[in-house]
């Protein structure tokens, strides 16, 4: 009997600097059947870097935010299982991709989110990255439900997909990755437009589900993880 297939996800915008060092670690990992880069409207060549690469292109006509870059690209997965990778990660290597997909590969959880090193000090204090882009998970989990991102804001999918999470209450897995690291957005974007675009991150999730969903949505996923 054959298991669990995986196709690696990726959305990105701007990320022409960063992504060649995420996708060396994910183009031909034996666990992906494909990798795929949803470029979000980028102006600096990121979609022409993911070709060049090795990755398979899929374009967004406008900057339309992650959720909707996602939204495309969950449309055209067939594999049984998705891996969501940020395309900003810094020392991300094919054996920290095989460790997030091993547990969901083997049987162990039903799920898998990472802990990156420089999570904020709270997530690791708690022992899970609440809005980690790293997952992986089963496509059953979401894709009757994709056309309920159409009306999520631009930033809230980690907190939808934790409440698809938390509803199946099945076991999911925090991968630690104490190596890998996402730089802060006033380091991509400068101090003022990466302070607004921390803000506006956080407004799409409270907005999502609300200051008590969003304290609920952490105790549920604590008492589901798995090691």
């Amino acid at each position: 009997m054959s298991g669990p297939r995986f196709t690696c996800l990726i959305p990105a915008y701007n990320e022409a600097a960063r992504l060649p060092g995420v996708l060396k670690a994910v183009v031909g990992h034996p666990l992906f059947d494909r990798v795929l880069v949803v470029d979000d409207g980028s102006t600096d060549g990121t979609g022409e870097v993911a070709l060049q690469h090795g990755a398979e292109l899929l374009r967004a006509p406008t900057n339309g935010g992650k959720t909707a870059a996602l939204r495309l690209g969950l449309e055209t997965v067939r594999t049984s299982h998705v891996v969501l990778i940020d395309a900003d990660l810094l020392g991300l290597t094919a054996e920290a991709v095989g460790a997030l997909v091993a547990p969901v590969a083997d049987g162990r959880a039903y799920a898998s989110v990472s802990l990156r090193g420089n999570s904020p000090w709270v997530w690791r204090r708690i022992g899970i990255d609440y809005i980690s882009g790293e997952r992986a998970l089963p496509m059953a989990l979401i894709e009757g439900r994709l056309p309920a991102l159409d009306g999520l804001r631009r930033f809230g999918f980690e907190v939808f997909l934790n409440g698809l999470l938390v509803k199946a209450g099945q076991p999911i897995a925090i991968v630690s990755w104490p190596e890998v690291a996402s730089p802060a957005k006033f380091v991509k974007r400068g101090l003022w437009p990466g302070l607004i675009a921390d803000v506006a991150m956080l407004s799409d999730i409270v907005a999502t589900i609300g200051l008590l969903g969003f304290i609920g949505q952490i105790r549920a996923m604590r008492k589901l993880r798995v090691g």
